[in-house]
């Protein structure tokens, strides 16, 4: 699977982006998809996740209540909805596809494959 991580850039605190990833190769309906993020100077932490069942998704509590994780099958594409960003929320966002168990879907070490990350920069 190769997959193709877009909607990054400069946005302004309180601002509403929506990252995309988009795969190609395989069908992303039937993989686990996460989103993770890494700022700088920090290790990648969890951001959410979508079961490839598409009926359950986590989020981590930094992100619940702004965040939405979908997916679009008919586009091959699982989006971030990210609502009322934060200075916090500026990192570079990778998104990943694998086979994680519910109990482990946090875990960036369940995901085999990745995205060359989008770059979101939060500004005043």
């Amino acid at each position: 699977v190769q997959l193709q991580a877009s909607g990054g850039g400069l946005v302004q605190a309180g601002g509403s982006p929506r990252l995309a990833c988009t795969g190609s190769g395989r069908t992303l309906s039937s993989y686990g998809v996460g989103w993770f993020r890494q700022a700088p100077g920090k290790e990648r932490e969890f951001v959410a996740a979508i079961h490839k069942s598409s009926r359950t998704t986590y989020y981590a509590d930094s992100v619940k209540g702004r965040f939405t994780i979908s997916r679009d099958n008919a586009k091959n594409t699982v989006y971030l909805l990210m609502n009322n960003l934060e200075f916090e929320d500026t990192a570079v966002y990778y998104c990943a596809v694998g086979s994680p168990i519910l109990s482990s879907i946090r875990d960036r070490n369940m995901y085999t494959y990745w995205g060359q990350g989008t770059e979101v920069t939060v500004s005043s």
